[in-house]
């Protein structure tokens, strides 16, 4: 069984009664860039402004956001798509004769890694640990006994990739089928296809984590069975291949918190430039100019050359890894990411390697992260008192109170346990880490 490209990049959106034809479209408002200024626009991409990538709560003015570091990564996924949509359409000329472009590939592969970080709580990967840990180890277990199987491993294990497929799809009063995006992108956005259970089935790259909750599997399956996408799942379980998309997407982000994580960490002061500059040379060593680079007076001047050709590099060799590969893709036996199996592979792990020690394992690192944990394990326990409360006619004055903290669309508690529970995460991770901090400041007198 092999997936096609002409269903992979399907323009039909949500509650869509006609088939959208490529040949169709107004050039000058293209289906997939209709996509990218919907996410632009949304509250969700806004508040990514003062969520954090690397250092929780940095003051310093050079630290990537995931708001800076999303807009990077579409930069670098829109090349990656280019490069490969251009092979791609001659391989298979029928796609040209539909209508597509190469720029069509960079629109929907840029459009989903701008969408990537979307369902990220705030203060970084901790902030998803730190909700599953409410729900695993705190205050959040006595709600295991009410729910199923499936819907507890979405709690214990929150995801932020299945929150954004949440955010993008989620219907609600008025906005049917969330911002309405295109199958194509959804499809490139669904980095792991398959529900919380079971956990790990294959050592496959789209089977590491799960991608969509509970709550989103009916729509989820539409979008998979539209664009052809390989079922995989068993005994009733729901899981596929990944969309072939997805592959630039994963990478992009990789290139990007590889090279300009370990930047931040260069101008944090948390790795020295000389040790730094030596591994970024060795990533470079086929394509620097050695003259123009020793003309560099500066610090900032030299990395921001040798991050430059470092993602260059990059981008050419995940989309080089990707075409040789791109039978296997469709077929879904690629078992990899793009960047695990290419010749920079030792050099990569070299920088990760650093990363980890001297930034994501720093003290100033873990000390904010520890108060983010702290935060969202309040937020979480008072907020869904309070909603319960609300549902069962329990509501105290302070409950009250408190329910006027949330916004309109969360304050009416939804029918089921499971729902009331998913929202009110999906608020708490919704918020930006200053303004988690302020609302737990207020919540504590």
């Amino acid at each position: 069984m092999k997936m096609n490209w002409s269903q992979l990049l399907s323009l039909k959106r949500y509650n869509d009664k006609q088939k959208r034809l490529r040949k169709n479209q107004d050039e000058t408002r293209l289906g997939f860039e209709v996509d990218y200024d919907r996410i632009i626009f949304s509250d969700s991409f806004r508040s990514l402004q003062d969520k954090t990538q690397v250092v929780p709560l940095s003051k310093t003015d050079f630290v990537h956001t995931r708001l800076t570091h999303s807009l990077e990564v579409s930069v670098v996924a829109r090349s990656l798509g280019r490069i490969v949509g251009e092979k791609v359409l001659k391989k298979h000329y029928g796609l040209v004769e539909e209508g597509y472009k190469m720029n069509d590939f960079g629109a929907i592969v840029a459009t989903a890694a701008l969408a990537h970080d979307i369902g990220n709580p705030p203060f970084g990967h901790s902030g998803e640990k730190a909700i599953g840990e409410y729900f695993k180890n705190r205050n959040g277990q006595k709600y295991k006994s009410s729910l199923s199987e499936k819907q507890w491993q979405d709690l214990i294990d929150f995801e932020g990739n299945a929150n954004g497929f949440r955010i993008l799809t989620e219907s609600k009063e008025g906005v049917e089928g969330g911002l309405r995006l295109s199958y194509a992108t959804l499809g490139a956005f669904m980095k792991y296809p398959k529900e919380s259970l079971p956990k790990k089935p294959t050592p496959h790259i789209s089977d590491k984590k799960f991608g969509i909750f509970q709550s989103e599997i009916t729509f989820f399956e539409e979008v998979a069975k539209e664009l052809g996408l390989i079922s995989t799942g068993k005994n009733g379980n729901v899981a596929y291949k990944r969309h072939p998309l997805a592959y630039l997407v994963e990478a992009a982000d990789d290139i990007c918190y590889t090279i300009i994580d370990f930047e931040d960490g260069i101008n944090l002061g948390l790795i020295e430039e000389e040790f730094a500059l030596e591994y970024l040379i060795k990533l470079v060593k086929d394509t620097i100019n050695s003259e123009k680079y020793y003309q560099l007076k500066t610090k900032k001047d030299r990395l921001s050359y040798l991050r430059a050709l470092a993602i260059g590099t990059l981008i050419n060799e995940a989309a080089t890894v990707f075409l040789d590969n791109e039978d296997a893709i469709l077929k879904g036996e690629y078992p990899h990411s793009l960047l695990d199996k290419c010749k920079y592979e030792a050099q990569i792990n070299d920088i990760i390697k650093i990363s980890v020690e001297k930034i994501y394992q720093s003290r100033e690192v873990i000390e904010k992260e520890l108060v983010g944990y702290n935060i969202i394990d309040k937020l979480l326990d008072i907020f869904l008192t309070a909603i319960n409360s609300k549902f069962e006619g329990t509501l105290t004055n302070y409950d009250k109170l408190v329910i006027n903290l949330l916004p309109e669309s969360v304050q009416q508690p939804k029918e089921t346990l499971y729902l009331r529970i998913l929202t009110v995460c999906g608020f708490v991770a919704s918020l930006t880490d200053g303004f988690a901090l302020q609302l737990y400041k207020k919540l504590n007198g």
